[in-house]
């Protein structure tokens, strides 16, 4: 299958969102330095259903920097999601103008970030303590264009970490917004604004799926969708009887094949691509027009290393792509040497093994799009 195809056949069917919004389940987390647009690119290829984001653009950065480099994809990425950082509802307007332009399928605000320099710009979690500029900002970018706008925060900060904190300051944004927010994606931890890390953030408070469970039985018009520690489809799944949606984010970096089994589990397609040998075929031409057009190799391959993690040859793999990314002269050949250190019956053997039928009622009930 080549890049072409996999193009074609993109953008699977998805059950509707509000505002009538044709929505997938399944999203993949923006993730610093991580979501750029090689690996959307690769992700595409495991998934045709699963939601793209960026990683995180401030919008600062969109109006005045190289709009071009930040903004720029492939239409074989799409839907991909504009996600974007800012308290001030005239730049992140504009910002969501240059998303549009661009062909993102929407843009979200981040209200979870809990890094010093983020809250520093008075942006990410922080603005959770500020419910009502986060809703002012929210219909400003839905006002500037026709792209549905979402937000992505955490279940709370600080001392303001209890349920009701958190129904308090969706309700609010709901109605400073006017009911704009297609989506409130909810990162089921708290975030501490100062002594932890942002690593530390995403693992040391503890998740607390229940009070995003009991969010959307509490406000069952809104599209409740749940994130933080889920490490595969199947679990993912489990939570669909009890929210809306679901987003998967280190795991879908650092065992990027699981990516392979949205489609088949969730809404009973067939995969993409078969085997990691067809997504290796397929990045390689990739890898090789990136290197003509002036790319480096690294710039593809460091999103590819972890493709066999968990199988035999995974660490052949991995040593051969980060031992030749930076020699010179180094090109999309590279990928043929690293895929020759791997059996052959890895490199073939089926991704997915079957399609299945869909794995929750709400998938099932929802039905697919024509």
């Amino acid at each position: 299958m080549t890049a072409a195809a996999v193009a074609e056949g993109r953008g699977g069917a998805v059950p509707a969102g509000r505002g009538g919004l044709a929505r997938p389940v399944l999203s993949v987390a923006p993730m610093m330095d991580l979501t750029d647009r090689h690996y959307r690119y690769f992700a595409r290829l495991l998934s045709r259903t699963a939601l793209l984001y960026s990683e995180m653009i401030t919008a600062h950065a969109v109006l005045f920097g190289d709009q071009e480099r930040l903004l720029a994809f492939a239409a074989a990425e799409s839907p991909v999601v504009l996600q974007v950082g800012g308290d001030d509802p005239a730049a992140l307007a504009e910002a969501a103008v240059a998303a549009q332009e661009y062909g993102y399928s929407e843009v979200n605000l981040n209200v979870g970030c809990p890094s010093e320099r983020v809250s520093t710009g008075n942006f990410g979690a922080c603005l959770m303590a500020s419910p009502r500029v986060v809703g002012a900002c929210l219909a400003a970018m839905a006002s500037a264009t026709t792209l549905p706008v979402s937000v992505k925060h955490r279940i709370g900060i600080d001392d303001l970490d209890t349920y009701q904190h958190l129904l308090a300051f969706v309700d609010e944004v709901d109605a400073a917004s006017g009911g704009v927010p297609v989506a409130y994606t909810v990162h089921a931890r708290k975030a501490w604004l100062s002594g932890l890390s942002p690593k530390e953030n995403r693992t040391v408070p503890p998740l607390r799926y229940d009070d995003v469970h009991r969010l959307k039985r509490d406000r069952p018009h809104l599209r409740i969708e749940l994130n933080g520690g889920l490490r595969s489809v199947a679990q993912a799944a489990e939570h669909l009887g009890a929210v809306d949606g679901v987003m998967i984010g280190r795991a879908a970096y650092e065992n990027p094949a699981i990516l392979a089994g949205v489609d088949p589990v969730l809404y009973g397609l067939a995969a993409p691509v078969g085997s990691r040998a067809e997504v290796v075929a397929i990045m390689r031409e990739y890898l090789a027009e990136h290197v003509a057009a002036g790319g480096k190799v690294a710039a593809v391959t460091r999103h590819l290393l972890n493709l066999f993690r968990g199988v035999p040859g995974g660490r052949a793999w991995r040593r051969t792509i980060s031992e030749g990314a930076h020699v010179t002269g180094a090109g999309a050949a590279l990928l043929d040497t690293a895929l020759a250190a791997v059996p052959a019956e890895v490199a073939w053997a089926p991704l997915v093994t079957a399609v299945v039928a869909p794995a929750t009622a709400q998938v099932g009930r929802a039905g697919l799009a024509a």
